[in-house]
């Protein structure tokens, strides 16, 4: 089977919107760049960024639970540290390199989502931790990179009579060319995408972020639920290790080894 990558994204700031990119650099080993390396924690959480440990995604504000993140519009630059933040028509920026910036993104934060003072999130890096929501599986599977089959989202649609977005499922890897759902059967099976090659390790099973409209915020349709009806399981995309690198644009063949 071979297939076609149609599009990559990263999410610098866990929660947060997706960025389009151009082309990656995959190394063995690593997860996809720049992706989920900031996470706002909620007071408690118990993070500690000098010895960092995956923690579930309830201890940081994240879609699922805050739905309104979906109408902010984020941009980090990593050469600079800049994270920019567009809210309500305004633009916001933040030099997340320095205290002082990521308390007033923090700030910014608490005030979009209404939280009382005293439950201010901290932003928090911890490099080479990543806040990815299935770091509490396996130190590995905190690098893993996250793939979203586009002809399986569009058969979704189809059977449900409307539209929805693969944006909801936040994939770093879009690819079509294979037949519905079939990714979900490659386990253990790899991928090579020019010199790269991934080895597909674990289905992706949907949470109640995915509910939410990426651009309204809107908590509009219960994903988990209507796979779990029309399928038998709440499944969609798969993650999958870097174990060959090497750079992937968009347009690349996809081929199943």
């Amino acid at each position: 089977m071979q297939g076609t990558i149609c599009g990559l994204f990263h999410y610098p700031v866990k929660g947060l919107s997706a960025q389009p990119l151009d082309m990656v650099d995959l190394v063995a080993g690593q997860g996809f760049p720049f992706d989920r390396v900031f996470g706002f924690a909620r007071p408690g959480s118990g993070f500690d960024p000098e010895n960092p440990k995956p923690l579930p995604k309830t201890k940081f504000v994240v879609l699922a639970r805050d739905a309104a993140l979906a109408t902010l519009m984020t941009h980090f630059d990593p050469q600079t540290g800049c994270l920019k933040i567009l809210k309500q028509g305004k633009t916001y920026q933040f030099d997340l390199a320095k205290p002082e910036g990521r308390m007033d993104a923090a700030a910014l934060l608490t005030e979009h989502l209404a939280f009382p003072a005293d439950m201010q999130p901290t932003l928090y890096s911890a490099d080479p931790h990543r806040f990815t929501d299935v770091s509490v599986v396996s130190p590995a599977m905190m690098n893993a990179v996250s793939l979203i089959n586009l002809d399986s989202v569009a058969a979704f649609s189809e059977t449900l009579g409307y539209q929805i977005s693969p944006a909801r499922f936040r994939g770093n890897i879009h690819f079509s060319g294979l037949p519905p759902f079939s990714e979900l059967d490659l386990t253990d099976r790899i991928l090579e995408i020019g010199d790269v090659r991934l080895k597909v390790v674990m289905r992706t099973k949907r949470c109640p972020a995915t509910e939410v409209d990426p651009v309204t915020g809107a908590r509009d349709h219960d994903v988990p639920s209507l796979l779990r009806a029309h399928y038998g399981h709440s499944d969609m995309g798969v993650y999958a290790e870097v174990q060959r690198a090497g750079r992937i644009r968009p347009g690349d063949a996809l081929r199943l080894l």
